[in-house]
């Protein structure tokens, strides 16, 4: 079976299921696991340079919208259809972070070739858990994919059995800069199982900007920076602009130094198996705790406490 990935958090679901060596086709955002994906052909590329816009630069250039608007991919068709895929998988949850559904269909429909196009739309942790045993389905390997699906969820309850007990921090995620952007979907459900009460965003929702002055009145004891599609590196760069906002210094999560940068598209972004890690990171960062694999200062770091220089 020929299988192009068009969302990355796919490709991270096809690993899973140790089929990454029938990768034909993937984005160029797919880097998940470096070691099995490095050689598998690109058939995406961005319109965009994200490294040298900024998060408003970006924002206003897709829309206005960290979740809506024009898509920052653009899809070789020409490619794909070189690629003779089995399956193509795709996405239609967000209009930004991968390619649509709909091109995605139109394009399949121009092959002259029996595919089929499988669209993934979790919201929820169960969804996205659930989403392993869709894809396993398809490609044909779904009692494999019921089995990592319960070793994943006997990671999530290890997490929760790690902080049961202690008190619940009041956290707040944001997921994009400027405009500030709540992480909502997986997300909360990640913060309750890590030991956490999410605040302003709910699980599963598909949400909004927030002002400033909401993270100010919610008095978050912990605050998480993990910008959707930015590494922990390129997310210090623009540390400014929640640094340099009004009242930034009182904000009892910056006063007890407990604001956090994480890897947002490797464990928080992606609707992907890696979501777990993102819950056992998540119990260090709330308690302390070890869940699962030590966590490294790669996934986990401070973020700057005092107005950037």
């Amino acid at each position: 079976m020929r299988i192009v990935s068009l969302l990355p958090a796919a490709t991270d679901l096809v690993a899973e299921l140790g089929l990454a060596g029938r990768l034909v086709g993937r984005t160029h955002e797919c880097d998940w696991p470096p070691e099995d994906v490095a050689g598998v052909p690109v058939v995406t590329g961005a319109d965009l340079d994200q490294d040298a816009l900024s998060s408003r630069e970006i924002s206003d250039a897709v829309g206005g919208s960290a979740h809506s608007g024009s898509s920052l991919y653009r899809l070789d068709t020409e490619a794909l259809a070189a690629l003779r895929p089995d399956v193509v998988l795709t996405q239609d949850l967000c209009a930004v972070c991968a390619v649509s559904y709909e091109r995605v269909g139109a394009a399949v429909r121009l092959l002259d070739a029996d595919t089929r196009v499988l669209s993934l739309e979790p919201r929820t942790l169960d969804d996205v858990l659930d989403c392993l045993v869709t894809v396993g389905e398809v490609l044909g390997v779904r009692e494999r994919a019921v089995r990592r699906r319960a070793a994943l969820r006997e990671r999530l309850a290890a997490v929760r059995a790690a902080v049961a007990g202690r008190e619940r921090a009041r956290v707040v995620a944001v997921e994009w800069l400027d405009p500030l952007w709540p992480a909502g979907h997986w997300v909360p459900e990640q913060i309750t199982a890590a030991g956490g009460t999410p605040l302003l965003a709910a699980p599963g929702e598909h949400t909004a900007p927030m002002t400033w002055e909401a993270v100010r009145e919610a008095r978050p004891d912990v605050l998480l920076v993990l910008p959707c599609g930015f590494p922990p590196e390129r997310t210090l760069r623009e540390a400014r602009l929640l640094t340099g906002l009004p009242g930034w210094a009182e904000l009892p999560a910056v006063r007890a130094g407990r604001v956090h940068v994480l890897d947002g598209p490797a464990y928080f972004n992606r609707p992907g198996p890696r979501v777990v890690r993102g819950a056992e990171v998540l119990a260090h960062v709330l308690h302390g705790v070890r869940a699962g694999k030590p966590v490294t200062a790669a996934e986990a770091r401070p973020f700057p406490a005092g107005p950037a220089r």
